[in-house]
């Protein structure tokens, strides 16, 4: 049942190649099978948990007489297996628990009448193989796959040390970055992947670990017929426009298939069985592809098939099944009647349908009537039904509601960024409005830090990943992951862009004893104090402060030890510059006494320059000391006598200018002098 195609009724249909039982899930069915033929009288056959995922085989078989048991039933089963009853079990092709497998060993070996048969996929046992060979103490094991899924239980029950389970390459990022993980340098990473893991993701994950980890050991452990299966749809999904998938809903690869089809922005449909159809398809299609999960029966896919070729018994069914309209069904009418409390739409077949304007949307401004028109397709969900009258009330928003969740489930395996509000702070985290869904944000995924507020966070909006889906249309969000990408790409953007000299606009961040850091917009470099001012400086906080902006310049870098040095000083603040800028040999300058040395007095010229006043340049006459004439603090007019630009030294002089006052005064005609003595004022 390969590529066959039916063009009647202007319908192509194509079923994939890879579609139906696998290579592993075929042996297990077989083995069931044979078992099944070969059964003794009082036989009884179980299978431990459900050999495949797939609801109608499994129902097929209870109906066949098979049981299915759970690990913690396992010793009453082998207790009760006797002569008159003896128990075959059958391991399921997903593997099981090391610890689960040494139960059922040795109750086989206790108990002759009870009997075990491993139909564990091969490429599954051969990842047990892989771990148990490297349970080794200086190892970790890394699972890529999905946490509660029985294939990745199994696979972390055979190895003892430390290990862990990522689903995504964004998971394996934010374990690393956070710590999460043992450093490599003491325990190499073992990493395996789930037979049905998303291959593209795969190879994200495998150039993040060897770019990062060259000591890594890396098994390929996706099986190749998954590989095969998904390429094959994601190459149909581009020329049709409808996919079905068939298979159970609880199937990993059947999710993964639905999953790479809609990648591909094609209409598509996941179905157990050719009944659920008509439930989801509300039109013809010209183009039909058809996939199938490894757990689903080929005669599933050929009722599927059949179906869909032979397209007028298909519209027959379609119009069948709104005469029989339940409560819960989803239809698609046509809009018959519009006014501004509701719609009116024919259903087909004499029903007509009902929608109420608090039924469609939650804006209560919204007018109907400049929404919708006549001839408009609905698609709504069945709330009542009303056989008499031949009318049901309808749902628009539920129908929306569950496809936006659908997106919402879709987002949490593609780990697809997603926006929305936030618009309420609860216990431990916050609640963000998306597409009418409510996603839990829990506290340490807000990005806000630890006992933060996070009433700050309302009103806000916001990008966010799925992270997890629970029961009862439940889902946990992150925040912070979304803020961690955005980092490191930005942070990826910087380093690309750096370069000597470059100039910055940043915030101080923190300042330690040696020197500021500088936030550059999510990268960091520091200002050591010796490049924060030209004069020696005892802390930084005497010129900067935390959250001060400031303008800084590369001085070096090392990309791969992340590290920056910033300058801060600048050859124009430079107080030497300023001080040759504004004086020179011969000029007279009112400076300030700033220090007292037995050889004489500092002075400061300008801030961050200063000169000295030789004791003999302080006063005409001898003195003993410095202090005898000057004190801290004093302003005082001095002669710049000596420069030197070498050294940055300035010589000053008092005594030159008490000197060329008197002189000026000797050289004063005496008549003059003695007026002046007249006109000065007598102290009392």
């Amino acid at each position: 049942m390969k590529n066959k195609t039916n063009d009647a009724s202007a319908v192509t249909v194509t079923v994939a190649d890879y579609a139906g039982f696998c290579f592993g899930v075929r042996r297990a069915t077989d083995t069931l099978e044979k078992l099944l033929g070969e059964r003794r009288e009082g036989e009884r056959v179980v299978t431990l948990g459900e050999l495949i995922h797939n609801g109608i085989y499994n129902a097929r078989m209870a109906a066949r007489g098979v049981e299915t048991v759970d690990a913690d039933e396992l010793p009453d089963l082998i207790a009760s297996a006797c002569t008159e009853c003896p128990v075959t079990l059958l391991i399921r092709a997903h593997g099981i628990p090391l610890q689960v497998r040494r139960v059922i060993e040795q109750g086989s070996a206790q108990n002759p009448q009870f009997h075990f048969v491993d139909c564990t996929c091969p490429f599954v046992a051969r990842i047990h193989r892989i771990v148990q060979e490297n349970c080794l103490p200086d190892c970790q094991l890394w699972v890529f796959g999905t946490r509660l899924h029985p294939e990745v239980e199994g696979i972390l029950s055979c190895f003892e040390g430390e290990k862990h389970v990522f689903d995504s390459a964004n998971g394996i990022c934010q374990a690393i970055e956070q710590k999460q993980v043992s450093d490599v340098c003491k325990k190499r990473p073992i990493v395996v992947a789930q037979t049905t893991f998303f291959l593209s993701e795969w190879l994200k994950c495998q150039e993040i670990i060897k770019k990062l980890y060259t000591n890594a050991l890396i098994f390929d452990t996706i099986c190749n017929v998954t590989d095969l299966r998904q390429t094959e749809a994601k190459t149909m999904a581009r020329t049709c426009d409808l996919m079905i998938v068939v298979g159970g809903k609880q199937s990993s690869n059947t999710q993964k298939l639905a999953l790479t089809c809609r990648s591909e922005g094609t209409r598509t449909v996941l179905v157990e069985d050719a009944r659920e159809l008509v439930r989801q398809i509300s039109q013809p299609y010209k183009n039909v592809g058809i996939v199938a999960g490894a757990s689903t029966p080929n005669d599933v896919i050929e009722e599927v098939y059949k179906t869909m070729s032979e397209m007028e018994n298909f519209e027959t069914l379609l119009k069948d099944s709104f005469k029989t309209l339940n409560t819960g069904d989803v239809v698609t009418g046509v809009v018959e009647h519009v006014s501004d409390t509701e719609l009116q739409l024919d259903l087909g077949a004499g029903v007509t349908g009902y929608i109420k304007a608090e039924q469609i949307t939650d804006d209560p401004s919204a007018k109907l009537t400049a929404l919708y028109k006549k001839g408009d397709e609905i698609e709504a969900f069945v709330i009542r039904v009303s056989d008499i009258e031949g009318v049901a009330e309808l749902s628009k928003k539920r129908v929306d509601s569950d496809k936006n969740w659908q997106n919402i489930v879709a987002a949490a395996e593609t780990h697809e960024v997603l926006e929305g509000k936030v618009v309420e702070a609860v216990k431990g985290g916050v609640l963000v409005l998306s597409n009418a869904n409510r996603i839990f944000i829990p506290g340490s995924q807000t990005g806000v830090p630890k006992d933060g507020d996070l009433t700050a966070l309302v009103g806000t909006e916001t990008k966010f990943r799925v992270l997890e889906i629970k029961p009862g249309k439940k889902a946990i969000g992150s925040i912070r992951s979304v803020l961690r990408d955005e980092r490191i790409a930005k942070e990826a953007e910087f380093w690309a862009t750096i370069e000597e000299g470059k100039v910055y606009t940043g915030v101080v961040k923190s300042m330690t004893s040696f020197g500021a850091f500088v936030d550059l917009g999510g990268v960091d470099g520091m200002v050591h104090a010796t490049e924060l001012s030209w004069k020696h400086i005892k802390s930084p906080a005497e010129v900067v402060a935390i959250g001060d902006v400031i303008t800084v310049f590369v001085k070096s870098f090392d990309a791969e030890k992340k590290r920056i040095s910033l300058g801060y000083k600048t050859e124009a603040t430079n107080p030497w510059n300023i001080f040759t800028s504004q004086y020179a040999i011969g000029d007279t300058a009112t400076v300030k006494i700033v220090n007292l040395m037995p050889f004489g007095a500092f002075a400061e010229i300008v801030d961050g320059v200063d000169g000295l006043i030789h004791i003999s340049q302080i006063a005409q006459t001898r003195i003993a000391k410095p202090a005898d004439v000057l004190e801290i603090g004093q302003t005082v007019d001095a002669r710049i006598v000596d420069i030197d630009n070498e050294k940055q030294k300035v010589s000053l002089s008092i005594r030159v200018l008490l000197d060329e006052a008197q002189a000026e005064a000797e050289a004063m005609p005496e008549e003059v002098a003695e007026e002046e003595a007249v006109e000065a004022p007598v102290e009392e």
